[in-house]
């Protein structure tokens, strides 16, 4: 693993906590790829039985770098060829990285969000690739990619309607608002909310509760769960970066206007 993301593992539970202090936990390509790589190999671990997944510092994740993005769009072999290159995959594939990392993969095991101060737009799609959600009554949800052009490409536009219904998700989705852990419960958006600092452990205290049950049959369930849907998570997944893949371009060039000063803290 890189100093960006580090794995540690109380028995049969793995925590995988993200760590980039100085931009709010958001995610780069290679911190991407050491997440993907994380849960690839928790779900390879046969004695780990649920994850956690946690945002050091305070903050879940502010989602893709932004500054990164910038930085690509200056490069004169990058920019949004490469973006695309980079993140293109077929419905077909087993395996595939998202640009987030994992958010591509349908795991074999649950894996647990302890979420904490930001979770917004990439941060937010990571949040809903786990199967549920510890929220600290302070943090926050978000599609604050809205107010820069920068697409949902990590299943956010396939996963938040399935969790808490059309209407809710076309609010969040269109407006970008910001959305506060009492909402978040009330709407199906996270499963349970502890006090300020108290997510990591209490997601860690939930994920030895699921540990502890028949192992075969809780994985049955939930993969039945997921597959159930009328269109197969792999195709919605695909149509989604179909759409989303054409808007490439214009999430580089907001995150330029990020790097050069516009829209911080929430500010549209």
């Amino acid at each position: 693993m890189t100093d960006s993301v580090r794995i540690e593992k109380l028995q049969q539970v793995t925590v995988v906590t993200l760590d980039r202090a100085d931009v709010r936990n958001a995610v780069d390509a290679p911190t991407a790829r050491a997440l993907y790589e994380a849960f690839m190999a928790f779900d390879a671990d046969a004695d780990a039985r649920v994850a956690v997944f946690h945002g050091a510092h305070g903050h879940f994740c502010a989602g893709w770098d932004l500054q990164a993005g910038a930085q690509m769009l200056r490069e004169p072999l990058s920019g949004e060829s490469a973006v695309l290159s980079n993140l293109q995959f077929e419905a077909t594939d087993a395996t595939p990285q998202g640009p987030m990392g994992p958010t591509r993969l349908l795991l074999s095991k649950p894996v647990i969000a302890a979420v904490s101060g930001a979770a917004v737009a990439g941060g937010m799609e990571l949040a809903l690739w786990c199967d549920l959600r510890v929220m600290e009554q302070d943090a926050y949800f978000g599609v604050y990619c809205r107010r820069f052009g920068v697409p949902l490409i990590d299943g956010g536009t396939v996963r938040l309607p399935r969790l808490i219904g059309m209407g809710h998700a076309m609010d969040l989705i269109l407006t970008g608002r910001k959305v506060e852990a009492a909402e978040a419960l009330q709407i199906g958006l996270c499963n349970r909310v502890v006090p300020t600092g108290q997510a990591r452990d209490g997601a860690i205290a939930l994920a030895h509760e699921l540990a502890k049950f028949p192992q075969a049959t809780m994985r049955a369930d939930r993969l039945s769960a997921y597959t159930q849907w009328d269109l197969p998570l792999p195709q919605a997944l695909h149509q989604e970066w179909e759409r989303g893949r054409h808007c490439i371009g214009e999430g580089l060039q907001g995150a330029a206007r990020f790097a050069a000063g516009q829209g911080r803290h929430g500010k549209f």
